[in-house]
This record gives C-alpha cells, sequence and structure tokens, in this order.
C-alpha cells in the first residue's frame, strides 16, 4: 500500500512538471536577410536591390536606407517569407563611387534583423564608338544616342548632281540625346538635299546637339560647317539652274514649286561653333534654309558661337518656332530671296566683341542681292521676337562693325509684330540703297507693330551713340541718308522716325528701365529671360489679323513668365566634355 501511495506521487510530480512544460512559450527566431551581394551600374542605369527574408514570427515592417538616409518602408502582411526588390537608378557620381543600402527587418514580435548591406558601385561610362559618316548616304538611316556620328566634309542626305536630277534620296532620324561633331580638318557639313529628310527631334531633357570635335576650351566659331536643309518650295531667283545653288556653288540646290514640302522635322536642336566661309562673302551658317517648304517643322533651335548667320532663310516658306541665336559673328536673323513663312518667339544675344567685317545685324532683311521687283516679294512675319545688342552697359566696348537691330534693305515688305529692340548702335534701320525699302513702308508693304526700341541711357546724345566717340552714327530709327548733319529723307511726308511712331503701338524708349529686361541678357552663361512683374512689355495684344500659326500673346518679346529654353538649351557650351 505504501508503495503504491509513492508510486501516485511520482506520476502526480512528473504530471506537474510536464505541464509547466507545455506552457513554456516556444523560442521564435529572428528575421534572417539573405542577399545577391554587391551591385554595380552606369549613371542613368537601373539596378534592383534585392533581398530574401525569412522571418518565421511574420514581416511586420521592411526598412531601406541609403548612405543613412531613408530609401523604402513596406508593410508586410505576417508572411514568414518575403522576396524583397526596389529599383535604384544609379545618380551621376564619380566612378567607383559606392553606395550602401541597409536593410533592416522587423516580425510581429518586435524581434528585429541584423543590418544587412548592400552596396552599389558606380561604373564607369565607357566611352562611346565614335562613327564617321562622309560621302552621299540614301535609304532610312538611324543614329543612335549610344554613339557619336562625326561629319566628314560634306555629307549629304541624297544626291542632286545638277538641279533637277535627283538620284537618291534619303531619311536620317537622330534619337533623342545624340551628338554629332564637325571634324574641323574637313569642314563637315551635313546638307539635306531636294527630296531628302532630316528627322532630328530632341527633347528638353535630351536635345540633339551638333557641335565641334574638339575638346572643351578649345573650341571656336567655324569649326565645322553647319546644316543645310533644301526644300523644293517657291523662292525669287531666276530660273536658272546656277541661280538654284545655294550661295557658295557647294551642291545645294534648292527650290520649286512645292509650298508644302516637307523636309523632315527639327526639334529640341543645338548647332554650336559652326559656320564656314566657301567663297567671300558666301558662308554656310549655322542654319541655312534654302527654299525650305511649310510641310517641314521647325521648333526649339539654337545655334550659338556661329562664324556667320545663325538662321538665313533663302526663299521657301517654312514656319518655325522657338529659336535662339546666341553671340554669332554676323545676323541672327537673315531673311532673303523671297521667304515668307511665319515665325514666332525668337532671341539673339551678341557678344560685345564678336562682329562681322560685314557688319553685324540683329535682323537682315533683303528681297534678294540687287534689291530687285523680283517675285514672290520676302515678305516673312516674325512675331515675338527679342533683339538685344552688344550694348548693355556704358563701360562696355563694342565692336565698330555692330549696325542695326532690325535692318531693311534692299526691296523687302517684311512684317515684324510685337518685339523689342536694344543695344545697336541703331534700332531700326529703313535701307533704300538698292531697291525702295521706304517706298515699301510708306505704302504699307513692310509693317512694324508693336515694336519697341529702347537706347541706352548715357550713350551719346540720344541713347543710341550718336555723337559717341567710338559709334557716332547711332540712331533709334535710320536711314541710309541719314547723319548728324542732314536731315531724313522722307517716307511719303514723313522722316523714317516719325513714320515708326505712327504705326500702331511702336515706340521709342531712351533706355529699357521699364522694360522689366534682366541685366543677365548681357553677362555670361544662362540669362534670366522671363519679365520682371512689372514692365511695359506687359498687356500688349498681338493683332488679331495675324495668320492662324500665331499664338494670341499679350506681351512684347520672346517671353513673359515663362521660359521656353529650360532643360534643352546650352550657353556655356565651351565648358562642356562632349568627347573623352
Amino acid at each position: 500500500m505504501k508503495s503504491i501511495k509513492i508510486i501516485a506521487l511520482l506520476l502526480s510530480v512528473i504530471t506537474i512538471f510536464q505541464a509547466c512544460k507545455d506552457d513554456t512559450p516556444a523560442v521564435v527566431p529572428i528575421p534572417t536577410i539573405t542577399t545577391t551581394g554587391n551591385l554595380a551600374g552606369v549613371p542613368g542605369s537601373t539596378v534592383q536591390i534585392k533581398a530574401s527574408i525569412n522571418a518565421p514570427g511574420g514581416v511586420k515592417t521592411i526598412t531601406v536606407l541609403k548612405n543613412g538616409s531613408a530609401f523604402d518602408t513596406q508593410t508586410g502582411t505576417g508572411q514568414t517569407t518575403l522576396e524583397y526588390s526596389k529599383d535604384y537608378v544609379v545618380e551621376s557620381l564619380p566612378a567607383n563611387s559606392v553606395v550602401n543600402f541597409t536593410i533592416q527587418v522587423t516580425d510581429n514580435g518586435g524581434q528585429t534583423s541584423s543590418l544587412t548591406t548592400i552596396p552599389v558601385t558606380v561604373s564607369a561610362i565607357p566611352a562611346p564608338t565614335v562613327v564617321t559618316v562622309e560621302g552621299n548616304l540614301e535609304g532610312n538611316i538611324t543614329w543612335t544616342a549610344d554613339k557619336i556620328y562625326k561629319l566628314k566634309g560634306f555629307v549629304r542626305l541624297g544626291t542632286e548632281a545638277t538641279f533637277g536630277t535627283v538620284s537618291k534620296t534619303a531619311t536620317l532620324t537622330i534619337q533623342p540625346g545624340t551628338l554629332i561633331v564637325g571634324e574641323r580638318a574637313s569642314k563637315g557639313t551635313l546638307v539635306v538635299q531636294r527630296g531628302s529628310k532630316l528627322i532630328a527631334e530632341g527633347t528638353a531633357a535630351k536635345p540633339i546637339v551638333f557641335t565641334s570635335e574638339r575638346l572643351a576650351g578649345e573650341r571656336e566659331p567655324g569649326d565645322w560647317g553647319g546644316i543645310v536643309i533644301c526644300g523644293r518650295a517657291i523662292n525669287n531667283l531666276p530660273d536658272a539652274q546656277a541661280n538654284r545653288e545655294l550661295e557658295g556653288g557647294y551642291g545645294a540646290f534648292h527650290g520649286g514649286a512645292d509650298n508644302t514640302d516637307n523636309s523632315g522635322s527639327l526639334k529640341y536642336v543645338r548647332v554650336e561653333y559652326a559656320g564656314i566661309p566657301v567663297n567671300p562673302n558666301q558662308e554656310v551658317n549655322s542654319f541655312t534654309f534654302g527654299s525650305v517648304g511649310a510641310g517641314t517643322t521647325l521648333e526649339y533651335l539654337q545655334a550659338s558661337f556661329g562664324l556667320d548667320d545663325a538662321f538665313e532663310w533663302f526663299g521657301g516658306n517654312v514656319n518655325a518656332k522657338y529659336l535662339i541665336a546666341y553671340k554669332g559673328l554676323d545676323d541672327d536673323f537673315d531673311v532673303d530671296n523671297g521667304f515668307s513663312g511665319n515665325v514666332q518667339y525668337g532671341i539673339g544675344i551678341r557678344g560685345a566683341t564678336q562682329a562681322d567685317i560685314s557688319g553685324s545685324n540683329g535682323f537682315e532683311v533683303d528681297n534678294d542681292a540687287a534689291g530687285s521687283n523680283n517675285t514672290p516679294f520676302t515678305s516673312a512675319t516674325f512675331a515675338n521676337m527679342t533683339i538685344i545688342g552688344p550694348k548693355g552697359s556704358l563701360i562696355t566696348t563694342i565692336s565698330p562693325q555692330f549696325q542695326n537691330g532690325i535692318q531693311l534693305r534692299r526691296n523687302n515688305k517684311l512684317k515684324i509684330y510685337n518685339t523689342v529692340v536694344t543695344g545697336y548702335p541703331n534700332g531700326v534701320y529703313i535701307d533704300s540703297q538698292r531697291g525702295d525699302a521706304k517706298g515699301n513702308a510708306a505704302k504699307g508693304d513692310i509693317v512694324l507693330r508693336n515694336v519697341v526700341v529702347a537706347g541706352l541711357a548715357g550713350w551719346g546724345s540720344n541713347g543710341f551713340g550718336q555723337g559717341d566717340a567710338n559709334l557716332p552714327r547711332g540712331f533709334a530709327i535710320a536711314d541710309n541718308e541719314q547723319s548728324t548733319a542732314a536731315p531724313a529723307i522722307l517716307i511719303g511726308t514723313q522722316k523714317p522716325s516719325e513714320w515708326f511712331v505712327a504705326q500702331a503701338g511702336n515706340k521709342v524708349l531712351a533706355n529699357t528701365s521699364t522694360l522689366g529686361l534682366s541685366a543677365s541678357l548681357w553677362a555670361t552663361g544662362r540669362p534670366t529671360f522671363t519679365l520682371a512683374t512689372a514692365s511695359d512689355l506687359k498687356s500688349v495684344n498681338l493683332p488679331a489679323t495675324l495668320p492662324a500659326f500665331f499664338a494670341r500673346t499679350t506681351f512684347v518679346g520672346a517671353f513673359n513668365d515663362t521660359d521656353w529654353t529650360a532643360g534643352w538649351s546650352e550657353f556655356n557650351p565651351q565648358t562642356l566634355t562632349y568627347l573623352k
């Protein structure tokens, strides 16, 4: 009996111990993280920050730091295993820089994993392949942004050996962000022959850049040729083969009767350090348009530091918007041979000493070289233009070769609206030495409306250098007979200056103090283009009679409160590393 009691007591103790053992909570392992190790990528590429998570207690949160700062946080749903993934776009950091991503997991019991680090090494960007292009191209061609294209000599899209003998055509498509350089020794130039097309459509973030092949700090105006586009629209040249070739005689034939002709599309394109002399006073410009038709698109184009004109039109009727002419040598906007297109939003900015021996102007406008009555007349319409001459302050010494903000000569019939001109020895120059430009003005064929011409306080006796020892010839509104000793020849019954201020909205101001223009327009680097809040250039409506192409702006000049140059333009290309 005693033995039975002892056995029962032992069984009771065992039961108690067993009960105590069953009540002890299980130990839950802390979360663990497994990664694939080190990662690498070139700037702009995408790498995936990945980790395999094991959390027996269920995932509550995942916290990821990038170099100690928050990068990502995710909330779990109690998963015991989880594959984590997050994209990281490698930043523009020096080669071999390391960005450390640290991951930690917390489970539903509040336990945290060890810190796990994933290093991402920034790889050096490999030098792109340089593709040399020469001769005549045909068919469909694409230039991609992962390569650099070098123009050797005159590179032609299509072949037209003599006027009217088009034997090959080509369509060249250039991807956004592509770099094209012109070979200096051969003066590389891109010529789009009649019937061919250039599709160069960049973006504000990825402009297409044509520039010098030389290194930063070594580039000069005239390092290469430029872009030449030849179309089949009408011009006013005599109908002879020799006259259908662009000046210089380099086989760029242009003209015809198709005003709807399409030579392609250029958007967000920069041309830098271009312009070459072919013969005396005959050059390739940064952008040269020979009889280009209205089917062609030209938008967001910048010509910088060219050796000749920034933009020149020889006939044609192509339209254009958003043009920048920056510190070229000759004229900003040169118009000839019956050009009749529409242009809205353009700015010309000059360097103080960069002027051509032939005389440099904001606008230079001719019907043709002789000032003849050949038709169609040069009668294009420009609106919302800002013409900034070199003289921004009295202490600035400028080249004596600077002439006019707007030079209207040789029998032209141009129309200009809502435009501001300042900083030139002459604001508007009506020149009738060849052809009757003043007569055209008197008849209403030359039109200036809402044009503001502003001088510089203290520059000579009239704000335009009159009487100044260095530039004594300046006038707000001038003609070829005008001097300090002789009165102007009349336009009808008016002097040119009287005619100008009699036109609707035109003004001559002593200086720019009320215009709201930034002083940075005369400095180096990126200017401020938008107008100050208080500006006399605001609340001026563009005439409603203009073609539908024109946006109905309410300001004078190329800008109001929106800077359309942002992102794609460049005002100090000399410092950029294009080639390594």
